[in-house]
């Protein structure tokens, strides 16, 4: 029974430290498996999957020309951990490769020069079109590390925030809902169901993000559920302090389809903690698992 499985998930997100909000349903049928889904969530770079619908859209419309080459400025731009922000030469690259950046591995940088080309009020237009009432992307990435940099006091180097309690870091607008990038595991799990089923663009759109999300490059978490072979992969991670995200989509040799939505929040502040990273690809499975028996 889906009570039963959703215990075994709650169980589960307890041991290893962990709130968890959960969607999983059927892409081309109606079962669905939800643990508190409703709940608003910080997306964290999850926000990036309706940059990408967005991008994909004014793409197939001709508003952007995705094969159209920038050159980026290296040294400049959103910080980053690894991307372009680790460039030491300029380099010059179409729209749709800096979507690969942006997905494959959550590049800031490429992230922010998408959003600054198609418009933060288009995504807002984009999400309310598609009846995404509690999805929503008040800022870039580099917008969102400015609001930590100002809830720190204007001091945030890496003693300072590797010091931050989990008090003090839930009091940031990063990790409060309404104050920030948000959505719900239910949402999300319906916006990739429009995108694998052509609803959310025109289908040219809807192919690009669908190839986007098929080179994110992280094993760790929702791939880390499902072992068996011919089962393919598409997914989007979300990572802030204490937040471990991840929405993709599960296909199956035999034509099963299913969307799922992970995200969690974790009762303390360790930053290595692989058991929750692994959490994600249990309760996905698990999820998924029972609504395929």
């Amino acid at each position: 029974m889906a009570t039963e499985v959703v215990r075994e998930i709650r169980s589960r997100a307890e041991e290893v430290g962990v709130r968890v909000w959960l969607h999983a349903v059927e892409v081309d049928g109606t079962r669905e498996l939800a643990v508190d889904a409703d709940d608003p969530v910080p997306s964290a770079s999850v926000f990036k999957v309706p940059v990408a619908v967005e991008l994909a859209r004014q793409g197939a419309a001709g508003e952007v020309d995705l094969g159209e080459r920038i050159t980026y400025v290296a040294g400049t731009g959103t910080m980053s951990p690894f991307g372009l922000a680790t460039y030491r030469h300029d380099v010059t690259i179409s729209w749709h490769d800096l979507a690969i950046l942006m997905i494959g591995i959550s590049d800031n940088v490429a992230t922010d020069l998408v959003v600054d080309r198609i418009g933060l009020p288009s995504i807002a237009r984009l999400l309310a079109e598609l009846g995404l009432k509690h999805t929503a992307v008040p800022f870039h990435c580099d917008g969102l590390f400015q609001t930590m940099i100002e809830d720190a006091g204007g001091d945030l180097d890496d003693e300072r925030f590797f010091s931050l309690t989990r008090e003090e870091l839930l009091k940031m607008r990063i990790l409060q809902p309404a104050e920030t990038c948000r959505t719900t595991a239910e949402e999300s799990t319906r916006l990739l169901g429009m995108v694998w089923r052509d609803e959310a663009a025109p289908a040219q759109a809807c192919a690009d993000v669908r190839n986007w999300l098929g080179h994110q490059v992280w094993p760790h978490r929702l791939r880390s559920g499902f072992h068996q072979e011919g089962i393919r992969v598409f997914g989007k991670t979300g990572t802030l302090p204490m937040v471990r995200n991840e929405i993709g989509v599960v296909e199956y040799p035999d034509g099963g389809r299913y969307a799922v939505a992970v995200f969690t929040q974790a009762h303390d502040t360790r930053a290595q903690a692989p058991e929750r990273d692994g959490f994600i690809g249990f309760a996905a499975a698990r999820a998924i698992e029972w609504l395929r028996s």
